[in-house]
């Protein structure tokens, strides 16, 4: 039975697992958006909300240990000055999971992984306020 075993193994050793999904999420925070496969992406779903959780709350120890995890320092210091601060009204769900359809090599269930819409990190939106033409002085 498998009951109560929530680990998504992915074919790799522990630590190899944990480098790979600290790999992925720091990619997040940077790039806002990953092209991964499905159990890749939903792995570090779970991680990158534990994450942007973490920098929320915002204390030192909280740092500390988002740098534990994540092992990279800029990517820590984007997460806690950028991207959580974006979520701060926001519960939780952080993340979306766009499928794209299979690999062609492989066949493998590609997914885009990225930041909620919602915020200002997923995708800055710009407008462009509309100008009134001087018409009435030319005539």
């Amino acid at each position: 039975m498998r009951h109560r075993k929530k680990t998504v193994k992915l074919g790799r050793s522990s630590a190899h697992r944990n480098e790979l999904l600290s790999n992925l999420v720091c990619a997040l925070i940077d790039n806002k958006r990953i092209k991964t496969t499905l159990p890749k992406a939903k792995a570090a779903r779970s991680l990158a909300e534990k994450m942007v959780t973490l920098g929320k709350r915002g204390s030192l120890a909280h740092r500390r240990q988002a740098i534990s995890t994540l092992k990279n320092e800029k990517s820590v210091k984007e997460l806690f000055e950028v991207v959580a601060p974006s979520f701060a009204e926001r519960a939780g769900g952080y993340t979306r999971i766009i499928k794209l359809g299979r690999r062609i090599s492989d066949s493998s269930e590609m997914v885009l992984l990225e930041w909620v819409e919602g915020s200002a990190v997923a995708a800055p939106v710009v407008e462009v306020a509309e100008v009134d033409e001087p018409a009435a002085a030319a005539e």
